[in-house]
C-alpha cells in the first residue's frame, strides 16, 4: 500500500476510474490519503480523515512514506484555513491558492509557507453558523466541498471541520451521529436539522440558525425558514424539503 497527499488547491474525487465519472467528493490541499489501488492513470484511495473512498488521477498525488503518513496522523493540533481563500508560497516562489478548510502541514513535509489565517483548536458551537455564513451562495456543486461549489452534506462537514469537529462525509451517515431531538424548539444554532426523501432516505441536511432559520445548499447555499414540516422557500412559496431528524451533534 502507498501512501500520499494533496498538495493542489482542489482535486475531484470520482466514482469510477474515468474522467467523466460522477464526483463523489474533493481532496483538498493538505489531505491525506491511502492508495488502495493502482492503475496506469488511476488510482482508488481512502481519504484519511473520513474513510471517503474514491479514483484520482495519479498525477495528482503526491507520493509520502509510510511514517510521514503515521506522524499526521498522531498530530494532536491540525490546522485548517479560516479565509475564503488563502495562498501557499510554493515552490520557485509560484503561489498556490488554497480554499477555506485546507489543512495546513508541517514544512518538513510540504516545504511550503502558508500566508493567511487558520484555526488549531475546538472552537465554541456559536462560531458554527459565522462559518457557515463565509459560504452563503456558494453554487451547489454534487461532491464539493469548497466556496467555489459545494453539496448539502458538504457544507456541514466543512463548517464542522474548520471549527475543530468531525462529521462523517454525506447527510445519511451524519445523521447516525449525535443526539437526536423530538421538538425545533430544543435545538440551537449549529444543530443538525435532516431531510428524507418520497422513498424515506436521508438525503439532504443543513445547520439550523436561531429564530427559526436554517443555511443548506440547495441551488446555492442559502439561507429559508424551517418548521416541523420541513424548509419552506418564501421565494418559491412552497416546501422544498421534507423534515426527518433534527441531531445535536456537539
Amino acid at each position: 500500500m502507498q501512501y500520499a497527499i494533496c498538495k493542489l488547491s482542489i482535486v475531484p474525487v470520482r466514482n469510477l476510474a474515468d474522467d467523466a465519472s460522477e464526483m463523489t467528493t474533493q481532496l483538498l490541499y493538505g489531505d491525506h490519503f491511502k492508495i488502495l489501488e493502482q492503475r496506469k492513470k488511476w488510482s482508488r484511495i481512502r481519504i484519511a480523515y473520513d474513510k471517503s473512498e474514491g479514483w484520482i488521477c495519479n498525477k495528482q498525488a503526491f507520493i509520502i512514506p509510510e511514517t510521514a503518513y503515521k506522524n499526521i496522523e498522531n498530530l494532536k493540533n491540525t490546522k485548517f484555513t479560516t479565509d475564503l481563500v488563502g495562498h501557499i508560497n510554493g515552490e520557485n516562489g509560484v503561489l498556490l491558492p488554497v480554499v477555506l478548510g485546507s489543512t495546513i502541514i508541517d514544512k518538513t513535509l510540504l516545504p511550503h509557507k502558508f500566508d493567511g489565517n487558520f484555526n488549531d483548536k475546538i472552537n465554541s458551537k456559536s462560531d458554527l453558523i459565522n462559518t457557515a455564513l463565509l459560504y452563503l451562495n456558494a453554487p451547489y456543486l454534487w461532491g464539493g466541498k469548497t466556496p467555489f461549489g459545494i453539496d448539502c452534506s458538504g457544507l456541514t462537514q466543512m463548517v464542522y471541520k474548520v471549527n475543530g469537529y468531525f462529521l462523517k462525509r454525506n447527510a445519511a451517515e451524519q445523521a447516525s451521529q449525535g443526539e437526536a431531538l423530538s421538538f425545533i424548539e430544543e435545538s440551537e444554532a449549529g444543530d443538525l436539522a435532516f431531510f428524507d426523501n418520497a422513498d424515506g432516505v436521508i438525503d439532504h441536511v443543513g445547520l439550523i440558525m436561531k429564530n427559526n432559520y436554517i443555511i443548506h445548499a440547495h441551488g446555492q447555499v442559502r439561507i429559508d425558514r424551517l418548521d416541523h414540516t420541513g424548509i419552506f422557500n418564501t421565494e418559491e412559496k412552497n416546501y422544498t424539503h421534507k423534515l426527518r431528524v433534527i441531531k445535536k451533534i456537539i
